[in-house]
Order: C-alpha cells, then sequence, then structure tokens
C-alpha cells in the first residue's frame, strides 16, 4: 500500500454528495421531542433515581434542533437570491 500518489496516478475527486440538512435537524428534533415526553411520563422515578436532569438535556436538545432548522432556513433563503453585484444594474 503506497501512501502518496504524483498528480497523475490519482483518480479525479468524487463529485460532492447532496444532503438536505432540514431533513436530519427535523428527525433529531421529533427525537428529543420524544425523550422529554418519556422523560415528562417517568418524571417520578428518574428524579429518584437522580437522572432529572434527562428531561433537561431533552429539554435543550429540542431547542438546539429547532435554532438549527431556522439557521438551515436562512442560509437556503439566502442561497436561493440572486445576488447583487452593487453595480445597480439589473440583469
Amino acid at each position: 500500500m503506497r501512501l502518496w500518489l504524483s498528480e497523475e496516478e490519482r483518480r479525479p475527486d468524487p463529485a460532492p454528495a447532496r444532503a438536505d440538512a432540514r431533513k436530519a435537524l427535523v428527525a433529531g428534533t421529533i427525537g428529543w421531542l420524544v425523550v422529554a415526553a418519556v422523560c415528562l411520563l417517568f418524571r417520578a422515578p428518574l428524579e429518584a433515581a437522580g437522572l432529572g436532569w434527562f428531561l433537561v438535556a431533552a429539554i435543550v436538545g429540542v431547542a438546539l434542533g429547532i435554532v438549527g432548522i431556522v439557521v438551515v432556513q436562512v442560509i437556503r433563503r439566502r442561497a436561493s437570491r440572486p445576488r447583487d453585484d452593487g453595480s445597480g444594474l439589473s440583469a
């Protein structure tokens, strides 16, 4: 096995895979919502075992998921807007 290839021996880089971050964020946020609901159902036993922080962790997970969805949506909207080159001329 060789660790170094010359430029002539290299294959071209593959095309980047397309991914939709919104789907992953929504799935993760729904997962945290389910965990939060289960923690609410079993709140007394969790607190008795010293695991009451599970509910807080689930709520933080939901909040971060919502923030992530908003950030990705803002980035997508900015990317889809036509760019203004500052010349004042329209295309």
